[in-house]
């Protein structure tokens, strides 16, 4: 059996280059919609950056964490830039770049 980090960390191995999902989407796939905030503490602790990519996972208005645990909201805009992730005013372009779940 799988515990709750684990299972967010499956759902967030998931979300294609390019694409973003937000806490509550990545709670809810995992399993539990109430788990928005230990989303953000898996994540905090990611054990595996190159193959969990935290960076693409953004709050429910497509900000950026200023909490980003590997290297601040900076690298986090930067990583998601590289992937061709758009911003306007500060934020992800949810429309065009919010991952479906599939």
């Amino acid at each position: 059996m799988k515990n709750s980090f684990e299972l967010i960390y499956d759902v967030v191995k998931r979300i294609p280059r390019g694409k973003v999902a937000t806490y509550g989407q990545v709670a809810a796939l995992a399993g539990n919609p109430r788990w928005s905030r230990v989303v953000g503490y898996a994540l905090h602790v990611n054990p595996d950056p190159k193959t969990i990519p935290c960076f693409r996972v953004v709050n429910r208005y497509g900000e950026p964490s200023t909490a980003f645990a590997f290297g601040g909201v900076n690298e986090q805009i930067l990583l998601l830039k590289e992937e061709g992730v758009t911003f306007i005013d500060g934020r992800v372009d949810m429309k065009a770049h919010q991952w479906d779940g599939k």
